[in-house]
């Protein structure tokens, strides 16, 4: 369903950030509740992580924070943050210009050798930031969901690559033919230390 008033779509970005908020706080009350009544394993502990990612033709970096594994150390909950580079036409030059994306996600893991390779599933909300150069909204709202591969050669860091997609509806509304970003194919690469 497509909204054309500016005045409703507003409203229905706040009805949405209330459900993502409380949403949100439910997940991150059950992680803590069931991390302190779970026995923890070596492995689980909080992890960092910086990633390189393309999102349909953008082009970006981020970090993310995965809070210790719950649920028999299968289950965890992720927020990340990224800055992507929506490539365009300026003028009469191709050029990139820069914007922020925030997520949050509930991930599944399943262990596939021992302690040192697994596979994940996830699933998540997503917050857009456009930059005002080629958007006239100030947030964009979507979901994403990904299966991911992690090998650890120790039990302080590893290597991940994620394969998913992402739907936000988004829209370069100010750049000429109003250019779709933020949708498709996605992809990630990277590196997490385990603390």
């Amino acid at each position: 369903m497509e909204v054309t008033n500016t005045g409703q779509r507003k409203s229905l970005n706040h009805e949405t950030m209330k459900r993502f908020l409380a949403t949100v706080t439910f997940i991150v009350f059950l992680g803590i509740s069931s991390t302190n009544a779970i026995a923890q394993v070596a492995d689980n502990k909080l992890g960092i992580g910086f990633r390189i990612s393309q999102v349909q033709n953008d082009f970006g970096i981020g970090l993310d924070l995965i809070s210790p594994y719950f649920a028999n150390a299968k289950v965890a909950v992720r927020v990340g943050g990224s800055f992507q580079w929506l490539e365009h036409v300026r003028g009469t030059e191709t050029t990139w210009t820069p914007y922020q994306n925030g997520q949050v996600g509930v991930r599944g893991r399943q262990f596939v050798i021992d302690d040192k390779v697994f596979v994940y599933g996830e699933g998540g909300f997503i917050i857009i930031f456009p930059n005002d150069e080629f958007s006239a909204e100030s947030t964009e709202f979507g979901g994403y969901g990904l299966f991911g591969f992690e090998f650890k050669p120790h039990d302080k860091f590893g290597f991940y690559l994620e394969v998913g997609g992402v739907g936000t509806g988004a829209v370069a509304d100010k750049i000429v033919n109003r250019p779709i970003y933020s949708n498709g194919f996605l992809t990630n690469a990277g590196f997490r230390v385990t603390l």
